[in-house]
């Protein structure tokens, strides 16, 4: 899950020109220019958590739609680019990855694709909201796909701030699959967990983040990459472009103090095919591109 939501301006904002009574359609009110409407077919769940308003709705285009307090999260249609992206990207240039942490990711569907890597040995997802991994087991299974079965997953409720500050385990790679700066997530942007997740990696070990659609988002890359320059000696972003996660492409924070960004494509390429893992999206080539950044996006790092 995903995507920087500017949910406190949209509760502060009446609706506007009745955009966001549109019957049949669920529509985001998130920036003051801009709005993203999604048809709403069958009505699939609709309950308040302790933490958050979950909701699944069909759509003819994307299937199965999961919002989180009104904001799109994930969906059946394009979740994949999300997930390959997040999870293939640092494990094929760490190479020799084991130990993996995912912060958040209650759906499911970064853990199935990090599982999916037979070098794997050991998954830790940890999840704030316990309701968000049983109603995505039961209404999402397509995105989890088996994985919370896997024994190779170590499902912790709990808050992801707090965990990689008290934990004394390393990882290899540590994937921050966060939802809004705001709430529950909010924690899950400041250096302080930065800090606490980079003690968390090991030797040569790579953290990876979500960090928003920058030419909307601009900012939270910003402030994402101050906190990364201060902590690895190389830092950076990368892009895909997800449909729904819309306003240009999305960015993921990328720290390390390792070398496996500069990984030679040949060597990716082996990596893959030894995977045999089989992607809708991810490729080596894409790999290496990801890091190539328009200008607008260079002139957002600090």
């Amino acid at each position: 899950m995903s995507h920087d939501k500017e949910r406190d301006k949209k509760r502060e904002r009446p609706a506007e020109d009745g955009f966001a009574l549109m019957p049949g359609w669920a529509v985001e009110t998130l920036h003051d220019d801009f709005r993203q409407a999604l048809r709403v077919g069958k009505p699939i769940y609709d309950s308040n958590t302790d933490h958050q308003r979950l909701r699944v709705f069909e759509n003819p285009t994307f299937g199965r739609v999961l919002t989180l307090d009104d904001v799109i999260q994930t969906t059946e249609g394009d979740e994949f680019i999300y997930h390959e992206m997040m999870s293939h990207v640092p494990i094929l240039a760490h190479g020799a990855a084991t130990e993996v942490l995912v912060i958040g990711g209650g759906d499911g569907g970064m853990a199935r694709e990090v599982l999916r890597h037979r070098t794997v040995e050991r998954v830790t997802m940890v999840e704030i909201d316990a309701e968000v991994v049983a109603f995505a087991r039961k209404y999402l299974p397509r995105l989890s796909r088996g994985a919370f079965d896997d024994p190779r997953l170590d499902l912790v409720i709990a808050d992801g701030a707090r965990f990689v500050a008290g934990t004394e385990r390393r990882f290899d790679v540590i994937i921050v699959d966060s939802t809004d700066p705001i709430g529950p997530g909010e924690a899950l942007f400041t250096a302080r967990f930065y800090a606490d997740a980079r003690r968390c990696l090991k030797e040569g070990g790579i953290l990876v983040t979500q960090n928003g659609v920058p030419f909307l988002q601009g900012e939270e890359l910003t402030r994402t990459m101050r906190a990364f320059k201060r902590l690895f000696t190389d830092w950076s972003c990368y892009l895909a472009t997800i449909p729904t996660y819309a306003g240009g492409p999305m960015a993921f924070g990328w720290g390390t103090d390792g070398v496996a960004r500069s990984v030679p494509l040949d060597v990716l390429r082996a990596r893959f095919a030894a995977s045999g893992i089989e992607t809708r999206y991810y490729t080596p080539e894409v790999h290496k591109a990801a890091f190539a950044l328009p200008a607008y996006v260079r002139k957002l790092m600090p």
